[in-house]
């Protein structure tokens, strides 16, 4: 398997230098596009878009702002859906993509569903993974929790144990290397000779400054607007924000999708278990 990328950038509306790799070639077929969560960054997706790219399609794996080496904003403001989106559609203009297949773990889930609102017609193909119109209070309390708390750890083996301590509900059944490669995939090698989180802390201030009392918006629209071209939706089987009775009005709105239960997982599936991989692979033989 090749296992080669390219580094690659593009520039943001106002002004930052974004990173993404750049695996396989172009060809006749859309890319795969692939968005990480909240906190995370192109690095979750390396096996993935090892694997795809392997069976002849191009992945694009961006790091979001504030993530990854993508530069961080002078306006934590922009740290919200809207921005990420615009930065989406400044990448694919860059790049004459006029359709494309993305594969959206939460934050990059919800970006494709917003994307659909505006522009379905790119869309060539969805995956959302562990996220949806509805998302359950307390998964939302758990990463309120966590993020933008900035610690930093001596060695890997503190990194990883850490994570344990706040995700082990998650994934219950991951050993030590698990919880290791977790680390590194989420985490670099500071400048201090301390491991941190690969990510700007500043990302928390929207989210924590948001009106805990105020009415959700209404994400069925977006939603539905993914119907009409082949879907994947995944949820971990004891996913804690996105619940089974949600998913199963998603899949009850939306009954052509394929939906796939990931067991033993919370939020969110890897997309590296032989259940999720399965389902990705499938979706893509259905897409021209």
């Amino acid at each position: 398997m090749d296992n080669s990328y390219a580094d690659r950038t593009w520039p943001s509306a106002d002004g930052l230098t974004l990173h993404f790799r750049d695996y396989g070639e172009a060809n006749d077929r859309p890319p795969v596009i692939c968005l990480h969560g909240l906190t995370r960054n192109a690095r979750d997706f390396e096996d993935l878009a090892q694997h795809i790219a392997a069976q002849g399609w191009r992945v694009i794996v961006p790091d979001m702002r504030g993530r990854g080496d993508s530069e961080y904003a002078s306006d934590p403001a922009t740290y919200a859906l809207p921005t990420y989106v615009g930065d989406l559609m400044a990448l694919l203009a860059q790049e004459g993509i006029d359709r494309f297949v993305s594969i959206g773990t939460s934050m990059g889930g919800l970006m494709t569903m917003i994307l659909a609102t505006l522009q379905p017609d790119r869309l060539a193909g969805v995956v959302l993974n562990d996220i949806g119109p509805v998302l359950e209070t307390g998964g939302l309390d758990a990463i309120k929790g966590y993020v933008g708390q900035g610690r930093s750890y001596p060695t890997w083996m503190h990194a990883a144990r850490a994570l344990e301590e706040v995700h082990k509900a998650n994934f219950p059944r991951f050993d030590t290397l698990q919880w290791i490669a977790m680390a590194k995939r989420g985490m670099v090698l500071a400048s201090s000779g301390r491991i941190v989180f690969d990510y700007d802390m500043k990302i928390a201030e929207p989210i924590l400054a948001a009106d805990s009392n105020a009415v959700p918006p209404d994400l069925w629209p977006a939603f539905e607007a993914l119907g009409g071209r082949p879907v994947l939706l995944l949820r971990g089987g004891i996913s804690p924000l996105l619940s089974a009775e949600a998913f199963a009005e998603m899949k009850a709105r939306m009954p052509d999708a394929q939906a796939v239960t990931v067991p033993d997982i919370g939020h969110a599936p890897t997309l590296d278990e032989p259940e999720a991989r399965a389902a990705i692979d499938a979706l893509l033989a259905r897409i021209a």
